[in-house]
């Protein structure tokens, strides 16, 4: 069992939020590896003795690829050089045209990823590693045009449980949260609709689209899952992250949402680069006993940087200031 503390700083003095930044973000920059030109919308666990991460790094080509990468601390990161070189897993159909914006879990006996991958489309891709070194891919969940897969940590009702974000090939002007199940991590169904986003005047950030982050969290109100939402301004898209609390027999049920983004962009981090105007959570590192949560996300599609947060603060806002 990994021991490692998850990164942390203390809320700042004077500070109300209920998020808060590092100081020191970015905590991964662009050019992190000699041939990328952006790192971000990346995810993280813990991993033996300190953590183990999956990371989007486009190329100075912005080809669209994962790499794998390792850290003592949470903060510091070493990501390999090349991207991950797939195996074939429960399928020998392991063709890609792009791999992006990662998740990671622990489930059972293995490290489960799912990305946004390119078959004729954006879809599902997923795979597994047991040691980060080698990967095994296996058939995509969906069909094309899908985003955003995100799987839960433990079976639901003997079943693996995925959210999903079905969309279009291009850059999606539209985004619900929906949720399957499969018995064997190949064969998907009994899709059902989780969230849509909303109406504008009733909470305007997430009034666009939205996709779940990282993976939920169980606590004793339910599932609680970070998603971003979007809204379409005069100057584009613009994305934040906000919490949700579902059942946890059911979590096609939502028992409360945020009407109040929990952070948005507003540091030069999260407004200036490749695409200006974004927080994107992908992963987070939690202590249940300790109250803590390190949440990572993806800021301007250009860098990873971390954001903390007390787990009963953000489930208590959650409920207070619910939709």
């Amino acid at each position: 069992m990994n021991n490692k503390k998850i990164p942390w700083e203390n809320r700042p003095e004077g500070c109300s939020d209920i998020l808060w930044r590092y100081s020191k973000n970015p905590i991964i920059d662009r050019y992190a590896i000699p041939t990328s030109n952006s790192v971000f919308n990346s995810a993280v666990v813990p991993y033996k003795d300190g953590f183990a991460g999956v990371f989007r790094c486009d190329n100075k080509a912005v080809q669209m690829n994962i790499f794998a990468g390792k850290s003592d601390n949470g903060i510091d990161w070493k990501i390999e050089y090349d991207p991950i070189e797939m195996k074939p897993g429960n399928t020998h159909m392991i063709d890609s045209d792009y791999k992006y914006d990662p998740r990671v879990v622990f489930i059972e006996d293995r490290y489960w990823i799912t990305w946004c991958n390119g078959y004729n489309g954006p879809t599902i891709g997923i795979g597994y590693t047991y040691d980060f070194k080698d990967f095994y891919q296996c058939e995509n969940a969906f069909l094309p045009f899908n985003r955003n897969g995100v799987l839960f940590p433990k079976k639901i009702n003997g079943r693996y449980a995925m959210l999903s974000r079905p969309s279009d090939n291009g850059h999606t002007p539209f985004g619900d949260i929906f949720i399957s199940y499969s018995p064997d991590m190949k064969y998907w169904g009994e899709h059902r609709s989780v969230m849509k986003a909303t109406a504008f005047e009733e909470s305007g950030w997430q009034s666009t689209k939205i996709g779940a982050g990282p993976i939920p969290i169980l606590v004793d109100e339910g599932w609680l899952m970070i998603y971003h939402g979007v809204i379409t301004s005069c100057n584009g898209f613009r994305y934040a992250m906000g919490a949700a609390i579902l059942d946890k027999e059911q979590p096609e049920i939502v028992k409360y949402r945020t009407r109040d983004y929990l952070l948005g962009p507003a540091v030069d981090y999260e407004m200036i680069g490749d695409v200006q105007n974004v927080v994107f959570p992908c992963a987070a590192l939690h202590d249940t006993e300790e109250d803590k949560i390190a949440i990572y996300y993806g800021a301007a599609d250009t860098v990873v940087a971390l954001s903390f947060g007390h787990i009963s603060e953000i489930v208590k806002f959650t409920i207070e200031n619910s939709l």
